[in-house]
């Protein structure tokens, strides 16, 4: 059976990101692993085991700091209880809010974009 792995997002900062999307978005750190002889670590975070759920892999490349983000990339998105709550959690630990929780345009679905610390932006979809 197929099914979603995860998504690869290269990061600046390693310990910077894991730090965010644990302590600001509530994911766990699921594994991490240095591979010297290819420079570069790899940290794999998500709500909930890797058998059974998709994650994030943030992949820090030994000696890059900084990503151009281009132009096809969109968003990752991601369902939490409260919206509003999870945006002050994020403005509380130092994260960027780029549009403030309220309604989706022509509908009624509580939304909210956050960007991660290297820039990466992040759609909170409020979910009972």
């Amino acid at each position: 059976m197929s099914r979603f792995l995860h998504t690869m997002l290269r990061v600046g900062d390693l310990d910077r990101s894991v730090a965010f999307y644990t302590k600001q978005l509530g994911m766990k750190e699921l594994r991490r692993r240095d591979v010297p002889d290819g420079k570069y670590s790899l940290a794999f975070v998500g709500y909930g085991d890797e058998d059974s759920n998709s994650v994030v892999e943030l992949t820090y490349n030994y000696g890059v700091e900084k990503y151009e983000q281009g132009t096809a990339f969109g968003h990752l998105a991601i369902g939490v209880p409260d919206v509003a709550a999870t945006c002050e959690k994020v403005r509380a630990g130092g994260g960027k809010v780029t549009r403030e929780a309220g309604p989706v345009k022509f509908g009624t679905t509580i939304i909210a974009f956050v960007e991660d610390p290297d820039g990466y932006k992040i759609e909170l979809v409020q979910r009972a």
